[in-house]
């Protein structure tokens, strides 16, 4: 995910935001209490494994963005094969398949290459870090999205349906992606229709972990990720809105619960982030 406080190079002004898909499931909490236990209990009771829901979250600090990836935001999408081959081109990272275009797209994912990727989280307390990091948008809602990837994983193809049940996990990894699909196009034919695929990146640092990281990817670069969660019956997905006056009580919780830039972004950047969102934040009115 991108640090908070810095500018998205991706958001210009001649290129305003999309709406959220429309019937998004949406709710809005009135209070700290009742925001937590929505992201804790609810909607979906379902267990991927031993601790573990069948929900990711992903958190915007504006209700309104839609769920696009980085490079649909770029606004072009088609050239998506020439920004990560000229990223291959240029980096000197070695991989153990260099011929997999998984684990390219994670670290590019990682490293701000506009990508088909989304950033997810397990923990719902990340999720409300980056609705309510940035401080400057404390005057407007800010949202974290639910999504059920196990139930999304009930449609993926055949290859990649078995794959997963052999492995005994709730999500996939980019060795197993590899090996039914080494590269993006051979993904996208393996389905006719547009499918979504909930995988873990590697642990390519400390932030990956910190962060309790999953990355999305749909296949097709074009396809927009809260449309094919909100299309589905049911839908997948929920979006519980994190409402301006709510905002600054949340950021102080976190604060208190240690979920500060500091630890997410583990290092010196992260730390400079922390001081100067603690030191520039208006006290929160009683």
């Amino acid at each position: 995910m991108r640090p908070p406080h810095q500018p998205d190079p991706l958001q210009r002004p001649d290129r305003p935001a999309l709406p959220v898909a429309a019937d998004a499931p949406t709710v809005v909490p009135g209070s700290w209490a009742e925001l937590h236990d929505l992201l804790f209990t609810d909607p979906w009771p379902e267990r991927a494994g031993r601790y573990h829901a069948s929900i990711v979250h992903r958190g915007t600090a504006d209700a309104s963005f839609a769920l696009l990836t980085s490079v649909q935001r770029l606004g072009s999408a088609e050239r998506e094969g020439d920004l990560l081959r000229n990223f291959r081109k240029y980096s000197r990272m070695p991989f153990k398949r260099q011929d997999s275009d998984w684990e390219w797209l994670t670290l590019a994912q990682h490293h701000g290459l506009p990508t088909r990727v989304l950033d997810w989280t397990y923990s719902p307390l990340v999720a409300l870090h980056f609705a309510t990091a940035d401080v400057a948008r404390h005057d407007v809602d800010g949202a974290v999205w639910s999504a059920d990837f196990v139930a999304a994983h009930r449609r993926l193809p055949p290859a990649l349906r078995e794959v997963l049940a052999s492995s005994g996990g709730a999500q996939l990894t980019v060795d197993q992606l590899g090996e039914v699909a080494p590269d993006l196009a051979a993904f996208d034919g393996l389905h006719g229709d547009p499918f979504l695929v909930f995988f873990e990146p590697p642990s390519l640092d400390d932030r990956i972990v910190n962060q309790y990281a999953s990355f999305s990817v749909l296949s097709s670069a074009a396809e927009r990720t809260d449309e094919w969660l909100v299309a589905a019956e049911p839908p997948m997905v929920r979006r519980v809105v994190v409402s301006a006056r709510l905002k600054p009580q949340v950021r102080e919780r976190l604060d208190q619960a240690n979920i500060t830039e500091r630890v997410l972004f583990p290092g010196l950047d992260g730390l400079s982030q922390w001081l100067t969102r603690y030191y520039t934040s208006p006290p929160r009115a009683r």
